[in-house]
């Protein structure tokens, strides 16, 4: 796993780089918040955890963390901070972080919130189904390896049927999950179905109708 770590204190970032290292992890070790956020707001950025200072020259950790999510919610962010105001950390995790660690804390207890971030796995970078293509980070979808553009609840629906490909999907299901509690009536539901297998017809991904279960995107 790579680990960026951004700490502008040159002893506890050597420590820290040394501790991972030996957990057998990659270190990418960046100073200042500039830096970090150049390196992090690169799609194809491949770093699999984020350890975060707050008090960063440069920028700030949250001024990173903000960047970080406006494109890529799942790369995980562990803060580290010195500091004491619990304002501090709450806005961290209401960025997005999915951890902190006030300063000091023990190598045992970071090695093992490593360990619990790590274990959720490297986020899926791309879906695909067929020659149905979606870019998890910028939700951009490709058809024959050719942007495919969609009216927004077109693309929330095919998007939906993507994640659970295979398995059919009733339409109870797709209004309160595909379409997030909009009002949507069947009618409305079939005419977006109509209108996406017209997108598909040239291709080798077919949404079937399941009798009595719904739809079901699929491989032809």
């Amino acid at each position: 796993m790579t680990v960026m770590l951004v700490e502008d204190d040159r002893l506890l970032a050597e420590t820290l780089k040394h501790t991972l290292e030996q957990a057998g992890h990659s270190v990418l070790h960046l100073a200042d918040g500039v830096r970090a956020r150049n390196q992090l707001t690169q799609p194809d950025h491949a770093i699999n955890l984020v350890l975060l200072d707050l008090n960063l020259p440069g920028c700030s950790g949250l001024e990173v963390l903000a960047e970080l999510r406006r494109h890529d919610r799942d790369t995980p962010v562990l803060i580290l901070t010195a500091r004491g105001a619990i304002e501090d950390r709450v806005k961290g995790l209401d960025l997005g972080a999915d951890d902190y660690l006030a300063k000091p804390f023990s190598l045992d207890e970071l090695e093992a919130r490593v360990r619990a971030l790590l274990r959720r796995g490297v986020p899926q970078r791309t879906l695909e189904v067929g020659d149905l293509c979606l870019d998890a980070l910028s939700q951009q979808l490709s058809l024959n390896g050719e942007p495919l553009g969609l009216p927004p609840r077109e693309q929330r629906l095919l998007v939906f049927l993507m994640r659970y490909a295979g398995q059919p999907i009733d339409k109870t299901q797709l209004a309160e999950q595909a379409f997030q509690g909009d009002t949507m009536g069947n009618n409305a539901i079939e005419v977006y179905v109509h209108r996406l297998r017209k997108q598909l017809a040239n291709s080798n991904v077919a949404l079937r109708t399941v009798r009595g279960l719904g739809y079901v995107l699929e491989p032809e």
